[in-house]
Formats: C-alpha cells, structure tokens, sequence
C-alpha cells in the first residue's frame, strides 16, 4: 500500500473522511496541495463544523467539487 502525505491546515488537522476523500482522486489531492495552508485549514473548518454527517458527507463532495472548478 502506497501512503499519501496530506498536507494539513494551518491549525487544523485533515479528519479520515476528508483524507479518504483527497486519497480517492489524484487530480483533488493535486489541487489540494497547492492550496496555502490558510486556504486548506478554512476547507477543513467548513467540512468539520456541521453537525449532521449527512451534511458532513455533503461538504466534502462539494469541497472535492469545488477544487476541481478551481475555487
């Protein structure tokens, strides 16, 4: 098994569904990386502040999503 360095927020760490999700697509881990680490720790803070995780698994595809659009 091949291990993937995800890089972190300024603050926050990358949660497992979030890590899954950036493992997953080449192309999202790639956009990902080139994010400040400002840029990723907000990602990071609007993935994790929901309470539900259906609205959880919602944020990370939008968030995956968004990466690909370059937002």
């Amino acid at each position: 098994m091949v291990i993937k360095k995800i890089a972190t927020g300024f603050v926050n760490a990358v949660s497992n569904d979030l890590r899954r999700a950036l493992i997953s697509d080449s192309n999202v881990l790639e956009k990902w990386s080139g994010l400040t680490p400002l840029a990723r720790n907000e990602w990071i803070c609007w993935v994790t502040i929901v309470k539900k995780q259906e609205t959880r698994k919602e944020h990370v595809e939008r968030l995956c999503s968004d990466l690909l659009k370059g937002k």
